[in-house]
């Protein structure tokens, strides 16, 4: 076997690992972020903040429910490439509180670029699909 053989064939057994643990830590991310809402901000206070941004209230509770289950779906390597596409709305919104900010997130306030750049690494999840150590390969 030729070295670019085993290259070959070294990328293609660890690429579906990458793809679990770019999508994992995607999903424990946005879940951890959901439940903070819940529990640190509480839900009566994360509805006030968004209607403090002039956004309905009803949008605080369906930015919680896609956070937590979304989080929960990338952790479980469910529907991937659907729930990684409809989490980038959440994003991208997250970017627009935080524009006025600065670019740099560690700003007051919090910047726009790690919310921007969490939005990039959802679309190339969904590119990628789910990987390995999925809990159901029908449902990936």
């Amino acid at each position: 076997m030729t070295t670019q053989a085993l290259s070959a064939t070294h990328t293609e057994t660890l690429q579906p690992h990458a793809i679990a643990l770019l999508r994992i830590a995607l999903g424990v991310m946005t879940l951890a972020h959901g439940l903070m809402k819940v529990f640190l901000f509480t839900v009566p206070g994360t509805v006030g903040y968004f209607e403090s941004l002039g956004l309905p209230g009803f949008l605080a509770y369906l930015t919680i429910l896609a956070e937590v289950g979304g989080g929960l779906a990338l952790i479980l390597g469910l529907f991937t490439r659907w729930v990684s596409l409809a989490l980038v709305p959440v994003l991208l919104g997250a970017a627009w509180v935080h524009l006025g900010n600065g670019w740099v997130f560690s700003n007051e306030g919090g910047g726009w670029e790690f919310p921007v750049f969490w939005a990039l690494a959802l679309l190339v999840q969904a590119g990628l699909g789910s990987g390995s150590l999925v809990l159901n390969r029908r449902f990936a």
